[in-house]
């Protein structure tokens, strides 16, 4: 049996938002590669095998699905959002860039996926209508320093942005820095919204400034959109505003 395997992305949280693509694919599989919460979202069903693990093995988990793909089995990586943004896409391809010389044989395919980014920019209208850019706020990976440089030059060129793992229990001071930053770099009255838990039941949605953010409006199941200058809200009786960033713009 050929093996191969496809990193997949399961969408924000909505089973309506996973695609058909992935839906076929795990389908297909014969294995299930991911972080606990993920492949927990993915249906039970016989000749298919779950393998979860802990957040913090992504090289590991690539590894090993490398490895069960070499033997004949077909395997699906899951994350969440696209695999392709802050999840296991540059995982795998790291294992097999300092893998095996067979790992490169095998085929691989990445399936996109809805990020959280896009789906809390819908759901608030188009904040992201003109130039933005995502940048994950753990520093995990990445030290501080470049975290800080690279907050302040977004804000500096007027990008809106999209911001992942804002803020966790290990490290919840983080986040009063970001927006310390922000509000210097952008100004008090830029907006920013919170978007929780999109499209499950329980997605919040908080719409504020930069002057009157806190830090505990974000957790790590929270997408963080700042807009910019030109962001502009549209005010409506009885329902949620609409928010859009000008396609243009204004100097």
């Amino acid at each position: 049996m050929t093996g191969w395997v496809k990193i997949a992305g399961l969408g924000p949280g909505a089973e309506a938002l996973v695609t058909p693509e992935v839906q076929s694919a795990l389908a297909e599989a014969t294995d299930v590669v991911g972080y606990i919460p993920y492949v927990a979202r993915v249906p039970k069903r016989p000749c298919l095998t779950l393998h979860a693990s802990d957040n913090r093995v992504e090289l590991e988990r690539a590894q090993d699905a490398l490895n069960m793909a070499l033997a004949g089995k077909k395997v699906v990586v899951v994350s969440s959002g696209d695999p392709g943004v802050f999840a296991m896409a540059a995982a795998v391809f790291e294992a097999v860039e300092s893998g095996p010389m067979e790992w490169r044989s095998l085929e691989i395919e990445v399936l996109p996926g809805i990020t959280a980014m896009l789906a809390a920019s819908a759901r608030l209208g188009a904040p992201l209508g003109h130039d933005f850019c995502a940048i994950n706020l753990s520093d995990n990976l990445k030290p501080w320093t470049v975290i800080e440089k690279r907050l302040r030059l977004a804000a500096e060129a007027g990008f809106a942005m999209g911001f992942y793992n804002p803020r966790s229990k290990a490290r919840p001071e983080g986040f009063a820095r970001v927006l310390d930053i922000l509000r210097e770099a952008a100004g008090p009255d830029v907006p920013i919204f919170f978007a929780r838990a999109v499209s499950t039941d329980e997605e919040n949605i908080t719409i504020t400034t930069l002057k009157d953010a806190r830090p505990d409006m974000a957790d790590m199941r929270t997408l963080v959109i700042v807009g910019t200058s030109q962001t502009r809200i549209i005010e409506r009786q009885g329902a949620a505003p609409f928010v859009y960033t000008p396609r243009s713009f204004v100097p």
